[in-house]
């Protein structure tokens, strides 16, 4: 994994959706940022992580501190910033699950938050969950978790671009920027009905042709109320940063017109 200076952002080898940034002062500090993958509710999401290298690495894994803006969106990662997991020694684990100093590497624990962490449904990895996977009231829950995961999510995003990290401010602005249509237009599609975390694309083209599975199950009520105002609140940011917005700032403006009251007609009244 390449060093680079404070100007200079180094990419680690993941279908670039890992991003890391070290410092020629301090050789013990790394700062990382994975955007979430698809296919979960995470996706497109922005999540920055800091690891401290203890003086005898690579004996010891590093310390990491997750950057949660007070919000825990998985049981894996508390809002106080701690991060369970079996590669840093935080959480139970055996054999190849537990840090190698022979073995285990810096790039091994991103990539491990990014696919075991940060996957389609995080309930699961709630100790003892993965016990009622295949039940009905496993499944009911999974989803819950997700819409409340993905309502995490956007206020994560909405953190993100007021107060990004630093030396992060350009990557925070030009990630948001590409893919703030995308989130959009999945916010939209979740306020249709279409499940969180699934490939928006193909459920829309489900729904179109009558064949969606999951169609008739949606999302609870509750979750498209806060939604739609982080739908908002998303649009302003995105809109500010750049991003092609035209199509929600037009509907929104036919909404606002619709809607609009007519004024009042004014009358004169003779002496």
């Amino acid at each position: 994994m390449c060093v680079g200076t404070r100007t200079s952002l180094a990419k680690a080898v993941f279908e670039e959706t890992i991003y890391v940034r070290a410092y020629e002062e301090r050789m013990d500090l790394l700062r990382a940022v994975i955007i979430g993958p698809a296919g979960t509710p995470y996706h497109d999401g922005l999540f920055f992580f800091d690891f401290q290298f203890p003086s005898d690495y690579p004996y010891h894994p590093p310390k990491a501190h997750y950057h949660s803006g007070g919000l825990r969106l998985n049981p894996n990662l508390y809002a106080c910033g701690k991060v369970c997991l079996s590669l840093l020694n935080t959480w139970s684990g055996s054999g190849c699950e537990k840090w190698n100093p022979q073995k285990s590497t810096m790039l091994q624990i991103l990539v491990s938050i990014q696919a075991l962490v940060l996957n389609e449904k995080p309930y699961f990895n709630e100790p003892g969950y993965e016990m009622t996977a295949n039940s009905q009231y496993g499944q009911k829950n999974a989803l819950m978790y997700n819409e409340n995961t993905f309502l995490y999510s956007c206020k994560t995003m909405l953190y993100s671009l007021r107060r990004p990290p630093k030396y992060f401010e350009d990557f925070v602005a030009g990630h948001f920027r590409k893919r703030g249509h995308t989130i959009l237009v999945a916010c939209r599609a979740y306020l249709d009905n279409t499940q969180v975390g699934c490939d928006v694309e193909k459920a829309q083209n489900a729904n179109a042709a009558g064949e969606n599975a999951n169609a008739g199950e949606g999302c609870s009520n509750d979750f498209k109320a806060q939604l739609k105002q982080l739908f908002e609140d998303l649009l302003m940011e995105f809109t500010v940063k750049g991003a092609d917005c035209k199509e929600f700032l037009s509907q929104k403006a036919k909404v606002g017109d619709a809607t609009a009251l007519p004024m009042p007609e004014e009358s004169t009244v003779g002496l």
